[in-house]
């Protein structure tokens, strides 16, 4: 099944790994804060609409650091700014765990969002340039497993840190254990270069033939706002499961912190089965026919997962396709983006592309948490995430198929 990954060559699979690390560490950061929503709402006292704009306010902050990223790295390099916002989504990451009031978490909350939308700016226009077209789909979408695995090692974290200590301690130690992707700048600096088609365009794009703003010209603003639409139902369905699904488990399913644990472990080895497969699915049978398989299925899934009365014991064996087809779909993405647009802006279209959708995406978990208060929290999760995948499936219905489609410079 892996046999692919013995025909990289050093550089590919070097960069490979090394967005491999960087995409799981920040998942580990971001995913961090859900776990600790409900002992934020116990200690501080906050509700549950400020506990979702504390998880917007990451993704809006967020849509701009990958657009400002993105522009950046057409000018400077892919390889430099990668390292950058690494460093920056640990540091506030860390400090998020020193922090005595709302005012200050949310202002931690979203310097770290600048780093979380910059290191996915660079690091999948990286990827999408330094691997070959015949592989492209399935590394991208192995890299995105990654976020699979950073999210495990979140709950794991989880589960032993609040079984262990106090809660006013451990939510704290969560967002401390966060300065470890720091590290991974080293590996970064020692083996990882610039892709050879961005050297190769790097003077033109230094004369300013093609400024950051070209995306909106005439030639590209069809195709940069058709993927916005892709990106906004991709992850405003995302978002509003992945934040408030521990709370819902916790406060409305009534579990404990081990079966809490428990069951999003479920749902993550599904997720990381589901990158996998979808990967594989991108470069088999095309980038638009996953978007729209995983999209329905998410859909059903959810559903049943949030609206139906179903019991406890059902819902532990209906995580793993919950996690499978909705983190499935984003398998893609990366490729199907950088396929899209030429090397040029590449980075400023693919940065604004993915993070506006994600910005427009960052408003479902505060309107989820504003719309627990008139109805379950449950049948909030659920309207908009259902909602969300109906955006994903337009814009994929309007958007070519880019499967086997050398990068254009």
């Amino acid at each position: 099944m892996f046999e692919w990954l013995r025909d990289l060559e050093v550089k590919e699979r070097r960069t490979l790994w090394a967005c491999f690390g960087g995409w799981a560490l920040d998942a580990l950061d971001v995913q961090a804060y859900s776990f600790t929503i409900p002992t934020l709402i116990a200690l501080w006292g906050i509700s549950n609409a400020q506990a979702g704009l504390l998880g917007t306010v990451t993704l809006l902050l967020s849509a701009l650091g990958g657009w400002g990223t993105g522009m950046l790295s057409d000018r400077y390099g892919r390889v430099r700014l990668l390292q950058a916002t690494i460093l920056c989504f640990a540091c506030f990451t860390f400090l998020s765990g020193f922090t005595q009031s709302f005012a200050q978490l949310f202002a931690c909350r979203a310097l770290q969002g600048l780093g979380f939308g910059g290191e996915w700016a660079a690091g999948s226009v990286l990827m999408g340039e330094v691997i070959r077209s015949r592989y492209r789909g399935r590394a991208v979408g192995t890299v995105q497993s990654g976020w699979a695995v950073g999210w495990g090692a979140a709950a794991i974290i989880y589960t032993v840190l609040f079984s262990a200590l106090p809660a006013e301690i451990a939510w704290r130690a969560m967002f401390w254990i966060g300065i470890l992707p720091a590290g991974l700048v080293f590996y970064v600096r020692r083996f990882v270069a610039e892709p050879e088609i961005f050297e190769r365009a790097k003077p033109q794009a230094g004369a300013g033939a093609s400024g950051p703003f070209s995306i909106f010209d005439a030639e590209f603003l069809p195709t940069t706002l058709k993927a916005v639409l892709l990106t906004t139902g991709a992850q405003g369905g995302y978002y509003a499961v992945a934040t408030w699904l521990p709370t819902y488990l916790k406060t409305a399913r009534g579990l404990s912190v081990l079966n809490t644990g428990g069951y999003l472990f479920i749902v993550i080895l599904g997720a990381f089965f589901g990158f996998i497969t979808a990967a594989y699915l991108a470069d088999a049978i095309g980038r638009r026919r996953t978007f729209f398989l995983f999209a329905v299925c998410a859909a059903v899934m959810v559903f049943g997962y949030t609206l139906l009365p179903i019991p406890n014991e059902t819902m532990l064996f209906l995580g793993f396709p919950l996690g499978f087809f909705a983190n499935g779909m984003f398998s893609p993405m990366g490729p199907f983006l950088s396929e899209l647009f030429p090397t040029r802006l590449r980075g400023a279209a693919q940065g604004f592309a993915y993070n506006c959708g994600r910005a427009i995406g960052a408003l479902f978990p505060t309107l989820v948490g504003v719309l627990s208060a008139p109805m379950s929290l449950g049948q909030a999760i659920g309207v908009f995430t259902i909602a969300s995948y109906g955006l994903l499936i337009a814009g994929c219905l309007m958007l070519p198929e880019t499967r086997g489609r050398e990068l254009a410079a």
